[in-house]
């Protein structure tokens, strides 16, 4: 069998009494696992029958390599099919392209029902974990990063903004810490993604073969509940046999009251500036600033006016309101820009539709935020009895 033709590989680490742990691989090493909608769609089925196995106690995702869990969405067939939309006779119409509908609705479906899994999945953060690889990550139960985890949000570097849950999982975290990450796109250590809540653990990567051999060990029963437990126990266990320098403050907590002071201006346009002028001696600072100077104009308006709008959303809500948004990002022209300058031609000089903040004002925005559709036919409309049933 030729595996590295298969975008996901499926396997599984044999436990006592026939029971088992699902296995889920990304398997694009040379895309850094970048996100296709292939992917999405095998880890939407298996995902779903390793939930309802009874045989299965937990499950894993991992990426190929040891570069990345995934480095985001896989954009090169969505750009040329946002091309072929903008110069079609329905380039107004956003509805008008079918692929980009496709891979936005089952990315989202995928994300949501990541964070809705009855079983325990162990997300494995090693190397890159940028935009769709935090979408993946961002719902499991347990997350791990290592020391050379690298998260962020980078979305209005290339004309979109942060979606995959991020207008709810960004809303979450201490401070303006949130917005700070949604404007410049910074990345994250994986001190700092603990201490913002987007990992749960930190492991080095090499700990990974004893860690799939204790768990091994264990006794797992088919009391759900009691798995979650077991496998915290296990990976907390497993924290404390190394020392993985989870103590030392990352830059977000070292300039968390400083971000917030940059960051608590009601106004984007006060925001930026403050980021911008930051100018410290940090090399970290300077390079948020220098991110927000090159990032799209009208990204990160969209990316601010979503942290506001979605603070009282659930995340069921999130994901329809960030469909939507996506799909008008894709109809507008800065979103291919942004593709073609930093990922087809590499120039990294893309030519913003939208050159200044005050071209993208709040009238201009409302038009990314009206829905497409009416509620009883937005596409993500079941993900609301999803929440009922687990919530029952």
């Amino acid at each position: 069998m030729n595996t590295s033709a298969t975008p996901v590989l499926f396997s599984s680490l044999a436990l006592a009494q026939g029971r088992q742990i699902g296995i889920a691989t990304l398997n694009a090493e040379k895309t850094l696992n970048a996100l296709s909608i292939d992917m999405v769609r095998l880890l939407q089925q298996q995902l779903q029958a390793w939930d309802r196995d009874s045989n299965t106690v937990m499950m894993v995702l991992q990426g190929a390599g040891d570069k990345a869990l995934c480095a985001g969405g896989d954009l090169q067939q969505l750009y040329r099919a946002m091309q072929a939309h903008h110069a079609s006779p329905q380039r107004d119409d956003p509805l008008a392209n079918p692929l980009a509908l496709e891979f936005f609705e089952q990315e989202y479906r995928l994300d949501y029902q990541i964070h809705s899994l009855r079983k325990p999945l162990l997300c494995w953060g090693h190397g890159i974990v940028m935009g769709g690889g935090i979408g993946l990550m961002a719902g499991a139960s347990h997350r791990v990063v290592t020391e050379s985890a690298r998260l962020a949000m980078p979305e209005t570097a290339i004309g979109l903004f942060p979606d995959v849950g991020g207008t709810w999982f960004l809303n979450r975290m201490p401070g303006r810490l949130g917005l700070f990450l949604a404007l410049t796109g910074a990345s994250i250590n994986a001190a700092d993604a603990l201490f913002i809540k987007l990992a749960d653990v930190h492991l080095p990567h090499a700990a990974k073969t004893s860690l799939f051999a204790s768990l091994q060990e264990q006794c797992w029963s088919d009391d759900i509940a009691c798995n979650h437990r077991l496998l915290s126990h296990v990976l907390q266990a497993s924290a404390g046999n190394f020392s993985s320098g989870e103590n030392a403050a990352g830059p977000l907590r070292r300039h968390f009251d400083l971000i917030n002071r940059l960051c608590s201006s009601a106004s984007l346009e006060q925001n930026i500036a403050a980021i911008s002028e930051a100018g410290n001696d940090d090399p970290y600072l300077q390079k948020a600033a220098a991110n927000i100077r090159k990032a799209c104009p009208a990204s990160m308006r969209i990316a601010h006016a979503l942290q506001e709008r979605g603070k009282h959303l659930s995340l069921a809500q999130v994901f329809r309101l960030e469909l939507n948004t996506a799909l008008r990002c894709t109809q507008a022209p800065d979103f291919a820009e942004g593709i073609r300058a930093l990922l087809i031609d590499k120039d990294l000089m893309p030519r913003w539709q939208t050159a200044s903040h005050s071209r993208s004002d709040s009238a201009w925005q409302d038009d990314f935020f009206r829905s497409l559709w009416p509620p009883h036919r937005h596409p993500l409309r079941d993900l609301d009895a999803e929440e009922k049933a687990i919530a029952a």
